[in-house]
């Protein structure tokens, strides 16, 4: 009867430190992961990407909408957009590309 009470008591334990272990890796996954997320800065990306546009204003308001929505904004000043699908997914009512 007390060697049933121990391996009860001991099973038990073992449980809750696997249970314990397991939380602790995943808070660890979830930090790195969150890292890997950080925001952009959406405005310095638009000025890089709209530095050469004929109108800048337009360009940088669409940039910074796509930017805020997409976390990405494509390197360079056209193009590129394969390095970001999210953006270069984004189009207008009328179904044309809406990030430049």
């Amino acid at each position: 009867m007390a060697f049933s009470k121990f391996l009860a008591a001991s099973l038990l334990a073992s449980l809750l430190l696997l249970h314990l272990v397991d939380a602790t890796d995943q808070s660890a996954q979830a930090y790195s992961q969150g890292s890997l997320l950080r925001k952009i800065d959406c405005n310095g990306a638009c000025v890089a990407r709209c530095r050469l546009s004929s109108r800048p204003k337009l360009c940088h308001r669409a940039c910074g909408t796509c930017c805020r929505r997409c976390n990405c904004v494509p390197p360079g000043t056209a193009g590129n957009q394969e390095k970001c699908p999210c953006y270069a997914s984004q189009t207008t009512r009328g179904g044309k590309p809406k990030c430049p």
